[in-house]
């Protein structure tokens, strides 16, 4: 059972199709990208705690994968305790879907290295804990996704707009906000992590990926990072996913900093919406096929780098409740090029409809695969 259903939840249930297993995709709408290749569908508000329990009862889901972080994260206790299996599991999901939890456990209990960090629950907090860490600062909702409510704060007079903006962008009923230090970072990158149920951590080649307005633009991989940095992220999250326990992949950001070193920034318990450059066959096995694996209990003997990738979203330039149309897609038919539409059934201004994915060989050009990657991607129009 997958707690929703968007373009990453649709690529893996069809890597889980590939495996033999039955989905059944849940969402707050009807027709979301993964029920459209699952077996069956249920629509319901994600935090309808009673909703979700109904669905677990009818349909007697061996495993459940939560795909978002709005869901009734609690009560998947429960659904454990019955013997269901919870992806990676109930604490992980419930630590990673509020930033409060997972920056507090990485910070304080594991002592990562992190950007400063204060949290509020009102504009006069935020004005203290601004003023504490100094400016620029980062802003962003506990629960979101997507970038959406997160913004920098350069001086005093942007505090407000910040603020409303985070209380806008929030998801769920969790009305708080994290104030950060900004890490002046030369890159960052997204270290693809598996946690198997019988075997070794792995990790995927680093994945670069550029964000505009806290939401991902671009990706590439692999990322060029130092030796000692890599061993130091490895290191890193290994621990917060050990800690966290559970089977899967993990989506572990970090800014990495030729001054200060590497600092952890923030986990997903699941598939990475960076990480889809995997589609463009760099490794010997995608993302999703990699959760897959380790949701199934399948040994994963390793993960070989094959071919250098890079993607690029292509984004809604309109908001419509209509069916989006697209023209252009032929013309990302060139020679190691792929694209995916999502299957959206509406769209909003600047929202992901899908994602170009091109690769070259080892050793190749990477900034060519990138400019190629957005040429691409630029030709399609929604409309």
């Amino acid at each position: 059972m997958l707690l929703g259903s968007g373009e990453l939840g649709k690529e893996f249930t069809i890597a889980v199709k590939r495996l033999g297993g039955r989905v059944v995709a849940c969402d707050a709408y009807d027709d979301a990208p993964a029920m459209q290749v699952a077996d069956e569908r249920e629509v319901f508000p994600m935090l309808d705690g009673d909703a979700l329990a109904a669905a677990v009862k009818k349909h007697c889901p061996d495993v459940i994968v939560p795909e978002i972080e709005a869901i009734r994260t609690e009560r998947l206790y429960d659904f454990e305790r019955e013997g269901i299996q919870v992806v990676p599991s109930a604490r992980a999901v419930n630590f990673t879907m509020n930033r409060k939890a997972i920056r507090d456990l990485a910070a304080k209990e594991l002592g990562l290295k992190t950007a400063k960090y204060f949290y509020a629950t009102t504009y006069d907090e935020l004005l203290r804990a601004a003023s504490e860490i100094g400016f620029p600062c980062v802003i962003k909702p506990l629960m979101s996704s997507s970038g959406k409510g997160q913004s920098v704060a350069k001086c005093e007079a942007d505090l407000r707009g910040c603020w409303d903006y985070a209380m806008t962008g929030c998801r769920g009923d969790l009305k708080e906000v994290i104030i950060e230090e900004f890490i002046h970072f030369d890159s960052e990158i997204t270290l693809l992590t598996v946690t198997q149920q019988n075997g070794p951590t792995l990790f995927c080649p680093p994945v670069g990926h550029r964000q505009e307005h806290g939401d991902y633009r671009e990706s590439f991989q692999p990322a060029a990072i130092s030796a000692e940095q890599l061993q130091e992220a490895q290191r890193m999250a290994a621990k917060v996913t050990e800690a966290l326990t559970g089977a899967g992949i993990w989506g572990v950001e970090f800014f990495l900093s030729h001054k200060d070193g590497v600092y952890f920034s923030e986990l997903s318990p699941r598939p990475h919406d960076t990480g889809m450059v995997t589609l463009a066959g760099t490794q010997n096995f995608n993302e999703f096929e990699l959760h897959a694996r380790a949701v199934l209990g399948l040994p994963i003997p390793c993960i070989k780098q094959l071919r250098t990738g890079a993607s690029a979203v292509i984004l809604s330039p309109i908001a419509s409740t209509e069916a989006p149309r697209y023209r252009g897609v032929e013309l990302t038919c060139e020679e190691d090029a792929d694209v995916r539409i999502f299957g959206k059934p509406s769209t909003r201004k600047n929202r992901r409809m899908g994602v170009v994915v091109v690769s070259g060989e080892n050793g190749c050009d990477l900034q060519s695969l990138r400019d190629k990657a957005q040429r691409l991607a630029g030709y399609v129009e929604v409309y």
